[in-house]
């Protein structure tokens, strides 16, 4: 991380230049001068290209430091540079050069005012300061940087989870369209099929179908609807939806299918309310039980049992007879009801299966069913 450079550009002309004026300013009695004029010209300069290379750049001011005093202030500033920007090996080498070359200029120029021992002390004490005072700056900001990075991982992360929790909806949801339009548009196939086949029926009959194809039509728009409302990124639809169905709701099924005209046999051998999840689940497969047989055995009557009680496993059995051999089915059919079914049952904690045997389509599903 580099610092801003027009504030660091100018932190370097205010701080080591007046530096180097001052040392220059006290060098004025010298016989050295303009040497050392020079020398203050280059060791700015230097101090400046710390900025971009801070080892090359500190390494010329610790050189001109060697020659003349004016450089120290550009000698010292390259160090603490050089430890806030390099790993600590190189920043303690330069301290090291450093303090070597104001050694050789303590020889070479000796200070009138200061023992050589006492200059050396301030001068490595100098260095150390710098060194510790850059170590200490680049690891704060190295903390921070690992801290912002941490906090942009754990956002990341976040809006991850949020997004595969939308995903996850969406897919329920998606199985919820089908399971509940599936119903739907089979009754009205069924009642359709009456109006199409059965031409001589009373017109009461007539009128009672084509009711019944309305009246689904219609709830299937609205359930179509919701669920598409949902499907939206708008948060205030979550409202809109309607209490899912649960075990409860299972009568209900079963009479709209008998006024369909399907033969539906009911046997309910629970003993308890089962929960709001297990209810809903086992809500679903009844109704994909019945509107599987509606689609490809019309007419055939359905079997469904309900066997289970609270600490064991909720048993639902839907069975109807196989249809004839070269029969189509009512109404076209997605090839992925079951699939769906099978993963709800299977995220629920549960199994089911579905086969043909003895001439019979049995989908069987086993929930559990907490105490």
């Amino acid at each position: 991380m580099r610092p801003q450079r027009p504030l660091a550009v100018a932190a370097i002309l205010l701080g080591v230049g007046g530096l180097t004026g001052v040392t220059l300013w006290a060098q004025s009695g010298g016989p050295l001068l303009w040497p050392d004029a020079v020398v203050a010209v280059l060791s700015l300069v230097a101090a400046l290209g710390q900025l971009w290379w801070p080892v090359s750049g500190a390494l010329a001011a610790t050189l001109l430091a060697v020659v003349s005093p004016v450089a120290t202030p550009a000698a010292t500033t390259g160090a603490l540079q050089v430890a806030q920007r390099r790993r600590f090996p190189v920043a303690a080498a330069v301290a090291a050069t450093g303090m070597a070359a104001h050694l050789v200029q303590g020889l070479w120029r000796p200070n009138s005012g200061i023992s050589l021992g006492w200059w050396l002390l301030l001068i490595c004490a100098a260095y150390g300061a710098q060194l510790g005072w850059g170590a200490l700056a680049r690891s704060r900001r190295a903390l921070l940087s690992s801290l912002h990075e941490r906090a942009r991982r754990a956002e990341a992360e976040q809006g991850r989870r949020v997004a595969e929790a939308r995903m996850a909806e969406r897919r329920r949801l998606a199985r919820e369209m089908h399971d509940v339009l599936a119903h739907r548009l089979s009754l009205v196939a069924t009642h359709a099929g009456a109006l199409e086949y059965r031409p001589d029926s009373s017109p009461d009959q007539l009128a009672r179908a084509a009711g019944v194809v309305r009246s689904g039509v219609h709830q299937a728009l609205e359930e179509l609807r919701q669920v598409i409302g949902l499907l939206r990124e708008d948060d205030d639809l979550l409202d809109e939806l309607e209490p899912q169905p649960t075990l409860a709701d299972v009568a209900r099924l079963v009479a709209e299918a008998r006024h369909a005209g399907q033969d539906v046999q009911v046997s309910d051998e629970t003993g308890g309310a089962a929960s709001p999840a297990t209810g809903r689940t086992a809500y679903r497969v009844i109704q994909e039980g019945l509107t599987n047989a509606r689609k490809h055995a019309p007419g055939q009557p359905v079997e469904v049992l309900l066997r289970g009680a609270p600490g064991t496993r909720l048993l639902i059995d839907v069975s109807n007879p196989l249809p004839p051999p070269g029969s189509a089915p009512t109404a076209p059919g997605s090839g992925v009801g079951l699939v769906g079914l099978t993963e709800r049952v299977r995220l629920a904690g549960g199994q089911l299966d579905h086969q043909s045997t003895g001439g019979r389509f049995r989908l069987q599903a086993w929930l559990p069913w907490p105490a």
